[in-house]
């Protein structure tokens, strides 16, 4: 047990109870704490409970983690619950991962294209292209559909990715599914859309892969077609797409898989977490924590909670304030957990426990923490 500004943490095995120490409140009359809360906010209705109707229920295990989500979260926002896999990457079909750079055949237009000397290259490209070679067509389409050295012609683009899909190219079959989908330069067609971004998928490109596996999903939600999208997923993993091995990090924990896949999920989570993918980050601080899919390190753990609070991710920045009361993975600092609070709930994200140890904190911590989270607010703007 251990006291931070007049907050008492217990630890019940793996759990963490915070309650209030006595002599904190006066019945009815707002003190200066309850004033400078209302300013983060404006009041709020729930925090005007009681706290004795706010502590969580007695008798937590050892088998309890140390987190759980606020029960007014949105569902993209919760910690890994089952197969809502969709629901975790972002509402419907997420934004498809950055595209690799053109990856045709190492020549003297390839060599110009990466240096810059974008006109250089379709003057190499294109009588190769008018020839039949696919990887010289899909160039001559990239620079014309991003305008690279000439004015943009996605009209022309979209001949030269229809030749180069033809001719077997992958990434021209991934490029002219988008264009067909989008129906913007040509005639939408979502049956030839998706059948181009299967040929694209199996002749090895990882955007298709993963877009795919998402089409697929989409299509048919729970674990029938999550089953039918690892595949696509673990191929497009395997190329290094972020996105894709969050998602093999998570049905390879969730699903009914082999004993060796399963035990390979928290190494696909670091995988993304690494690459820079927020969720992936917050989910591999909890899992470290709470010792999911490998062995626990509150230390480690703080740190990826740490990651991905300053990089924007607001559920992680409601975690990392009770990590800094709690004084797990790190010393108690009740002044960079106002800041992280305070941010969260300017972003939206209620907290009751939170909003209770903001009330128990003079009005010094107050301040300086509010400070502080003006400052990194500013720095983000």
């Amino acid at each position: 047990m251990q006291r931070v500004r007049g907050w008492i943490s217990v630890i019940l095995g793996s759990a963490i109870v915070i309650v209030a120490a006595p002599g904190l409140h006066a019945e009815n009359t707002p003190s200066a704490s309850e004033i400078a809360r209302k300013k983060l906010d404006g009041d709020v209705e729930s925090g005007k409970l009681q706290k004795g109707e706010r502590l969580p229920p007695a008798g937590l295990t050892t088998e309890q983690i140390i987190f759980s989500s606020p029960e007014n979260l949105n569902k993209q926002e919760q910690p890994s619950e089952g197969l809502t896999l969709l629901e975790r990457m972002g509402k419907g079909l997420p934004d498809l991962p950055p595209e690799k750079a053109f990856t045709g055949k190492l020549d003297d237009a390839y060599g110009a294209f990466q240096r810059g000397f974008y006109l250089s290259a379709l003057n190499i490209a294109l009588p190769k292209a008018q020839l039949g070679d696919a990887a010289s067509q899909t160039l001559v389409a990239e620079l014309l559909n991003n305008g690279l050295g000439v004015r943009r012609n996605p009209s022309d683009a979209v001949f030269w990715y229809d030749q180069a899909a033809k001719s077997g190219d992958p990434n021209a079959q991934y490029k002219y599914a988008l264009m067909l989908l989008e129906g913007k330069v040509v005639k939408q067609d979502r049956k030839a859309a998706d059948a181009m971004m299967r040929k694209a998928a199996e002749g090895g490109s990882r955007e298709a892969q993963f877009n795919i596996a998402q089409i697929m999903v989409a299509a048919e939600p729970g674990e029938p077609g999550l089953k039918k999208a690892l595949p696509y997923y673990e191929k497009a993993a395997a190329q290094g797409v972020p996105d894709a091995q969050y998602a093999v990090s998570q049905l390879y924990w969730q699903m009914d898989l082999p004993r060796e896949k399963r035990m390979e999920a928290r190494s696909w989570l670091l995988k993304a977490a690494l690459a820079g993918f927020d969720t992936a980050q917050y989910d591999m601080a909890v899992w470290l924590i709470n010792g999911i899919g490998g062995e626990r390190n509150v230390e480690e753990g703080f740190r990826w909670m740490s990651i991905a609070a300053n990089r924007g991710h607001v559920v992680a920045q409601n975690k990392l304030a009770k990590l800094y009361i709690n004084a797990i993975g790190t010393r108690p600092d009740p002044v960079e957990a106002t800041k992280w609070y305070v941010i969260s709930r300017k972003a939206g994200l209620a907290d009751l426990e939170l909003e209770d140890f903001f009330l128990g904190i003079d009005e010094a911590t107050q301040k300086e923490g509010i400070e502080r989270a003006d400052d990194f607010l500013a720095r983000k703007s």
